[in-house]
């Protein structure tokens, strides 16, 4: 049996030179002369990404929310869900991240120990002694290293 542990350190040597993507996340908001500055979000790091995981190099993580950072314009919407996207996705611009530039948002750290001892951390569960994984809450549950193979060969 292989550990996760070892099962993603395996993925990041065949990543090995592979273009990472930012992660992001929420800057507090300081005033500049006495004005609110708008909310931005900053670059915290960067990772692989691979499907429900986000790969660093010392940490996994589950994924959130991906966006692209857009300069703020003026748009008309027919949600209001596209204008809060649209809202962080200019939030990105103006931490620093060029136009276009893709973002992880609501990122989760997971406990590769906990799985490697048969508990569960985000997407990961260790439980029958097999590292598993799920790519959604509905999804069935199948073997991590699978998961890893498959993911890898598509890039």
């Amino acid at each position: 049996m292989t550990d996760a542990a070892t099962l993603i350190d395996r993925a990041r040597e065949r990543l090995a030179g592979e273009p990472r993507e930012s992660l992001g996340d929420w800057a507090s908001a300081r005033k500049l002369l006495g004005f609110g500055r708008a909310p931005r979000i900053v670059a915290v790091g960067d990772a692989w990404h691979l499907g429900v995981l986000l790969i660093g190099v010392d940490a996994v993580y589950a994924t959130g929310e991906v966006l692209r950072a857009r300069e703020e314009v003026p748009r008309g919407f027919t949600a209001q869900s596209q204008r809060e996207r649209a809202d962080r996705a200019a939030a990105a611009f103006r931490g620093g991240f060029p136009d276009g530039h893709v973002v992880h948002l609501g990122w989760s750290e997971l406990d590769l120990a906990a799985v490697d001892t048969g508990g569960d951390s985000g997407p990961l569960s260790g439980a029958g002694g097999i590292p598993t994984i799920r790519w959604s809450a509905s999804a069935a549950a199948r073997p991590l290293a699978e998961y890893l193979d498959e993911q890898l060969a598509l890039r």
